[in-house]
Protein backbone atom coordinates (compact mmCIF):
# COMPACT_ATOMS: atom_id res chain seq x y z
CA UNK A 1 0.00 0.00 0.00
CA UNK A 2 2.55 2.63 -0.71
CA UNK A 3 2.16 6.25 -1.26
CA UNK A 4 5.15 7.50 -3.36
CA UNK A 5 6.37 11.08 -3.20
CA UNK A 6 8.22 12.21 -5.80
CA UNK A 7 10.31 15.35 -5.82
CA UNK A 8 13.15 17.02 -8.09
CA UNK A 9 14.12 20.33 -9.56
CA UNK A 10 11.51 22.20 -12.17
CA UNK A 11 12.45 22.12 -15.58
CA UNK A 12 11.91 18.35 -16.93
CA UNK A 13 9.11 17.17 -19.13
CA UNK A 14 5.98 15.83 -18.50
CA UNK A 15 6.78 12.24 -20.09
CA UNK A 16 10.14 12.62 -17.62
CA UNK A 17 8.15 12.72 -14.63
CA UNK A 18 5.68 10.07 -15.86
CA UNK A 19 8.61 7.66 -17.07
CA UNK A 20 9.74 8.16 -12.91
CA UNK A 21 6.37 7.60 -11.89
CA UNK A 22 5.86 4.40 -13.91
CA UNK A 23 9.52 3.01 -12.75
CA UNK A 24 8.92 3.71 -9.33
CA UNK A 25 5.04 1.80 -9.62
CA UNK A 26 6.62 -0.85 -11.52
CA UNK A 27 9.36 -1.93 -8.57
CA UNK A 28 6.68 -1.62 -5.96
CA UNK A 29 4.13 -3.92 -7.96
CA UNK A 30 7.68 -6.35 -9.02
CA UNK A 31 9.66 -6.03 -5.85
CA UNK A 32 7.77 -4.86 -2.82
CA UNK A 33 4.90 -7.04 -3.87
CA UNK A 34 2.40 -4.44 -3.79
CA UNK A 35 -0.83 -5.08 -5.10
CA UNK A 36 -1.60 -4.24 -8.87
CA UNK A 37 -3.67 -1.27 -9.34
CA UNK A 38 -2.04 0.16 -5.99
CA UNK A 39 -1.13 3.53 -7.64
CA UNK A 40 -0.91 6.50 -5.00
CA UNK A 41 2.05 8.96 -6.28
CA UNK A 42 2.18 12.98 -6.11
CA UNK A 43 5.19 13.99 -8.41
CA UNK A 44 6.22 17.23 -7.57
CA UNK A 45 8.33 20.08 -9.01
CA UNK A 46 10.48 22.33 -7.27
CA UNK A 47 12.68 26.04 -8.10
CA UNK A 48 16.16 25.15 -7.90
CA UNK A 49 16.19 27.73 -4.67
CA UNK A 50 13.85 25.26 -2.52
CA UNK A 51 15.52 22.01 -3.56
CA UNK A 52 18.27 21.31 -0.95
CA UNK A 53 20.74 18.28 -1.17
CA UNK A 54 24.42 17.72 0.11
CA UNK A 55 26.12 17.86 -3.22
CA UNK A 56 28.38 15.07 -1.71
CA UNK A 57 27.50 13.55 1.52
CA UNK A 58 28.48 9.75 1.66
CA UNK A 59 30.71 10.39 -0.97
CA UNK A 60 28.47 10.57 -3.88
CA UNK A 61 28.76 13.24 -6.13
CA UNK A 62 25.26 14.50 -7.36
CA UNK A 63 23.86 16.72 -9.79
CA UNK A 64 21.12 19.36 -10.27
CA UNK A 65 19.37 16.49 -11.57
CA UNK A 66 18.75 15.25 -8.49
CA UNK A 67 15.70 13.54 -7.22
CA UNK A 68 13.70 12.09 -3.75
CA UNK A 69 11.58 9.28 -3.90
CA UNK A 70 9.91 8.62 -0.83
CA UNK A 71 7.68 5.55 -0.08
CA UNK A 72 5.11 5.41 3.17
CA UNK A 73 3.85 1.75 3.16
CA UNK A 74 3.30 -0.92 5.16
CA UNK A 75 6.33 -1.77 7.35
CA UNK A 76 6.26 -5.71 6.68
CA UNK A 77 8.93 -5.48 3.81
CA UNK A 78 12.82 -7.38 4.04
CA UNK A 79 15.82 -5.92 3.71
CA UNK A 80 16.32 -8.11 0.75
CA UNK A 81 13.31 -6.32 -0.93
CA UNK A 82 14.17 -3.10 0.13
CA UNK A 83 17.78 -3.07 -1.37
CA UNK A 84 16.04 -4.69 -4.58
CA UNK A 85 13.71 -2.06 -4.87
CA UNK A 86 16.73 0.40 -4.69
CA UNK A 87 18.38 -1.16 -7.48
CA UNK A 88 15.76 -1.86 -9.33
CA UNK A 89 14.43 1.81 -9.16
CA UNK A 90 17.73 3.17 -9.98
CA UNK A 91 18.63 0.60 -12.52
CA UNK A 92 15.87 1.27 -14.76
CA UNK A 93 15.90 5.22 -14.60
CA UNK A 94 18.79 4.96 -15.50
CA UNK A 95 18.41 3.11 -18.22
CA UNK A 96 15.09 4.83 -19.34
CA UNK A 97 16.52 8.39 -18.53
CA UNK A 98 19.80 8.23 -18.30
CA UNK A 99 19.43 9.48 -15.10
CA UNK A 100 22.40 8.88 -13.21
CA UNK A 101 22.46 6.60 -10.17
CA UNK A 102 23.97 9.31 -7.60
CA UNK A 103 21.48 11.31 -8.47
CA UNK A 104 18.52 9.21 -6.59
CA UNK A 105 17.76 9.09 -3.15
CA UNK A 106 14.97 6.84 -1.82
CA UNK A 107 13.92 6.72 1.25
CA UNK A 108 10.96 4.17 3.28
CA UNK A 109 8.87 5.23 5.62
CA UNK A 110 7.22 2.07 7.72
CA UNK A 111 3.47 2.24 9.02
CA UNK A 112 1.32 -0.36 10.08
CA UNK A 113 -2.25 -1.53 8.33
CA UNK A 114 -4.08 0.53 10.74
CA UNK A 115 -2.32 3.80 9.65
CA UNK A 116 -4.39 3.36 6.21
CA UNK A 117 -7.39 4.48 4.76
CA UNK A 118 -8.44 4.28 1.11
CA UNK A 119 -11.61 6.03 1.65
CA UNK A 120 -14.96 6.32 3.50
CA UNK A 121 -13.47 6.87 6.42
CA UNK A 122 -12.40 3.57 7.34
CA UNK A 123 -9.07 1.52 8.12
CA UNK A 124 -9.20 -0.12 5.37
CA UNK A 125 -6.87 -2.70 5.81
CA UNK A 126 -7.94 -4.34 8.91
CA UNK A 127 -11.15 -6.76 8.24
Amino acid sequence: MPLARIDLIKGKSAEYRKTIGDVVYSAMVEILQAPPGDRFQVIAEHEATDFHYDPNFFGIDRSADEIFIQLTLVGNRTLEQKRGFYKKVVDDLNEKLGLRREDVLINLVSTTIEDWSFGNGVASLIR
